[in-house]
């Protein structure tokens, strides 16, 4: 298997959208990279580090991350299984329009300050509906130019999106607790599990990771495995076995919690995306 596989989903003279399949053989860090444009990333399945100078971020379904134009990267996989990304292309004058401010480097060319953000679970759908749809050819390019659009909206915005204000120390704690949750999306994690895999007492461990991620680490997890199941749904004709899979006690279980992060049952998101 190749270590990138790049299908394209959409090319408008609006927007141009493509699926990444990277195979994540190397654990170690990659030869240092750059894009000739900018692209809003949106990870949905697996898990990798991506480091630029001193600064390190996790990649995972619960974030969009930020290449900049010309900026140095390098990537490193710390978890088997490689990983599977919306990669976004906009002109600069749009994304200049989309983006606050408050986002964005000060001076002429377009920089985002941040590697990443948090993004919420209405982003974390328009993803899967955006993916499934092109790719079963039961989206319109109209209507997924418009959704594409609200969900850069909607994953910049304050009220949607996370910025951390805490310290390196304590975003690279959360960051290995972030891993360690990925490396196992199916296990019935306890903190004291988590505390003895990465050190530290289970209260110090919550509270930097709340300070950090702005949300609790039991909500963070179950994003993780709802946005796995996102990715999944179309593969599985038994959703008993999917909740099973992804250490639900059940399927109701699995259906509630589905329903109340992103408003309707794994089922009818399913229809919605294979109609």
């Amino acid at each position: 298997m190749p270590e990138f596989q790049i299908s394209p989903l959409l090319d408008t003279r609006t927007v141009t959208l493509r699926n990444v399949h990277c195979a994540g053989h190397c654990r170690h860090r990659s030869e240092e990279e750059c894009t000739a444009q900018t692209y809003l990333v949106f990870p949905y399945r697996g898990v990798y580090m991506r480091h630029v100078g001193g600064d390190q971020v996790v990649a995972d379904a619960n974030h969009i991350l930020f290449f900049n134009a010309d900026q140095g990267y390098q990537v490193s996989h710390p978890v088997q299984g490689g990983d599977a990304n919306l990669s976004l292309s906009l002109s600069e004058a749009m994304l200049h329009e989309l983006a606050p401010a408050s986002l964005l480097a000060k001076g002429g060319t377009l920089t985002f300050r941040r590697q990443s953000l948090r993004i919420d679970p209405r982003a974390q759908a328009l993803v899967a509906l955006l993916r499934h749809g092109l790719e079963n050819h039961t989206i319109e390019p109209l209507e997924a130019e418009g959704l594409l659009l609200t969900l850069v909206c909607r994953s910049l915005g304050p009220r949607t999106s996370h910025e951390t204000s805490a310290t390196q120390a304590r975003r690279h704690l959360a960051d290995r607790v972030k891993v360690l949750l990925a490396s196992d999306l199916g296990k019935r994690w306890t903190l004291a599990d988590i505390a003895a895999e990465i050190g530290g007492s289970p209260v110090y461990l919550t509270q930097v990771f709340q300070q950090v991620e702005g949300i609790p680490l039991y909500r963070y997890h179950l994003r993780l495995r709802l946005a796995r199941a996102l990715d999944l749904l179309g593969q599985y004709e038994d959703l008993s076995a999917l909740a099973v899979d992804l250490g639900f006690s059940s399927h109701s279980h699995f259906t509630s919690a589905f329903r109340q992060v992103y408003g309707r049952s794994p089922g009818s998101f399913r229809d919605a995306f294979s109609a």
